[in-house]
């Protein structure tokens, strides 16, 4: 990939991560990151606790560490995988699920809408935004 085509990816990734960190944290009792955490699960699981952090572009110890306050609240259950005793699987649990819609839907339904407001064609981003992931895992 080019390189300025990276950075401005990157660029535009992060400018979409800090309005949404600003948007969501506090709300609901998770913060941003645990938002695109319980998210990630939510289309995934079950999934390895290996595999979520490869979802999410941060490393096991990382996940790890992140994953502890959630099943301290009760927001997802981890068990050993029955097919692989080394392995660990991560799945939402009601309440994980009902903290992601409380405080992640609602962040991505008012950027939807904004987008809509703006005349922003949004599922043609949408579609695109999928099709650009794809081509990025290709690589």
């Amino acid at each position: 990939m080019d390189d300025g085509l990276a950075d401005l990816l990157h660029r535009v990734v992060m400018l979409l991560g800090e309005a949404a960190r600003r948007r969501t944290d506090g709300r609901g009792g998770v913060t941003y990151s645990q938002i695109r955490l319980l998210g990630t699960l939510e289309d995934i699981e079950p999934v390895t606790q290996h595999r979520l952090a490869q979802a999410l572009s941060v490393s096991d110890p990382a996940i790890s560490r992140a994953l502890r306050p959630l099943e301290a609240d009760g927001l997802v259950r981890i068990t050993i995988d029955p097919e692989h005793a080394r392995r660990r699987l991560v799945r939402l649990t009601d309440a994980g699920r009902e903290a992601f819609h409380t405080a992640g839907k609602p962040l991505y339904d008012e950027l939807r809408a904004g987008l809509v407001a703006a005349g922003f064609p949004y599922e043609r981003y949408l579609e695109d935004t999928l099709r650009l992931a794809e081509l990025l895992a290709a690589d």
